[in-house]
């Protein structure tokens, strides 16, 4: 008898980042926006639009801000092919953003992937990278005057939640990476899925 064809892959893979002292929210925000999107109306975990997993650069236990430990499903050495990169901040940033191996990571990721994303002081590791060299980019508003001292090819925008130049889109700090999620949502599958996908989160959503 022959075995019935495998269905095509229909959602998209996220990958979210994860390190040493990295900021809950800024990945666990994201992370739930993505697990949790469905088409309008639906409520079926077959029907999933996105596939979100977390990447560490090892597969150690990370360390996340505040003591919650997070055992990474893959490592930047053998985890899926990915569509969609978010890449969080925090405290890690610090030392990551000078990590060498996770720098060429990312900008190889970023050379195949529809989007790369930061939150918060994430965006310090992209434009280390040399990923928003002459974009425009926000971060967590604590870091928008070393943002722009650090980097002054980059256009650090302040006072909004997310900036979206196409292939890069940047948030602001923490909670802003569940309204740059959703706004991704709305791009790919239209504003009533990212709208539904906020309803079944109960975030009271405003759409920019």
């Amino acid at each position: 008898m022959t075995a019935p064809p495998i269905p095509a892959q229909t959602y998209r893979t996220v990958g979210i980042l994860i390190f040493d002292d990295v900021e809950v929210l800024d990945f666990c925000g994201p992370f739930e926006v993505f697990s949790v999107a469905r088409p309008l109306g639906s409520n079926n975990d077959e029907a999933r639009l996105f596939d979100a997993v977390t990447i560490g650069e090892t597969a150690r236990t990370v360390s996340a801000r505040h003591g919650l430990k997070v055992e990474p499903a893959y490592t930047i050495y053998n985890h899926p092919p990915l569509d969609i990169l978010v890449v969080p901040g925090g405290r890690g940033t610090r030392k990551e953003m000078y990590n060498g191996a996770l720098l060429a990571w990312t900008r190889a990721q970023d050379s195949r992937i529809e989007l790369t994303t930061s939150v918060c002081t994430g965006a310090f590791l992209l434009a280390e990278a040399g990923l928003l060299g002459g974009k425009r980019a926000t971060t967590h508003w604590g870091s928008v005057p070393s943002m722009r001292a650090t980097y002054p090819d980059v256009t650090v925008e302040e006072n909004v939640r997310f900036v979206d130049e196409g292939h890069v889109v940047t948030s602001a700090g923490i909670s802003a990476g569940i309204d740059m999620s959703l706004h991704i949502i709305a791009r790919l599958h239209g504003a009533e899925v990212a709208a539904w996908t906020a309803r079944r989160m109960e975030y009271r959503w405003d759409p920019l």
